[in-house]
């Protein structure tokens, strides 16, 4: 991928975290909003994080499993959502 979109997308993947974790701490503390917090935090915060990691794969083959990683994540982030 060329260094331009692949900043693009390295941005948006940190400015979707920062997003995610503003939406979490304004949700109330019931015990169902606790669960949908954890859940919503833990997929929302990763997307960023593995995609630096994709960005530095050893293979093709490991790039694309570790994208794969990213877009579980960004679709379990956007059931909770």
């Amino acid at each position: 991928m060329e260094t331009n979109r692949r900043d693009e997308l390295a941005k948006r993947l940190l400015d979707f975290t920062v997003r995610i974790i503003k939406l979490v701490n304004a949700l109330p503390n019931t015990v169902v909003d606790k669960h949908i917090k954890g859940q919503l935090l833990r997929s929302g915060t990763s997307p960023g994080a593995n995609y630096e990691e994709a960005c530095g794969a050893e293979s093709m083959n490991d790039f694309t499993h570790k994208l794969g990683i990213v877009l579980k994540e960004l679709k379990e982030s956007h059931f909770w959502i």
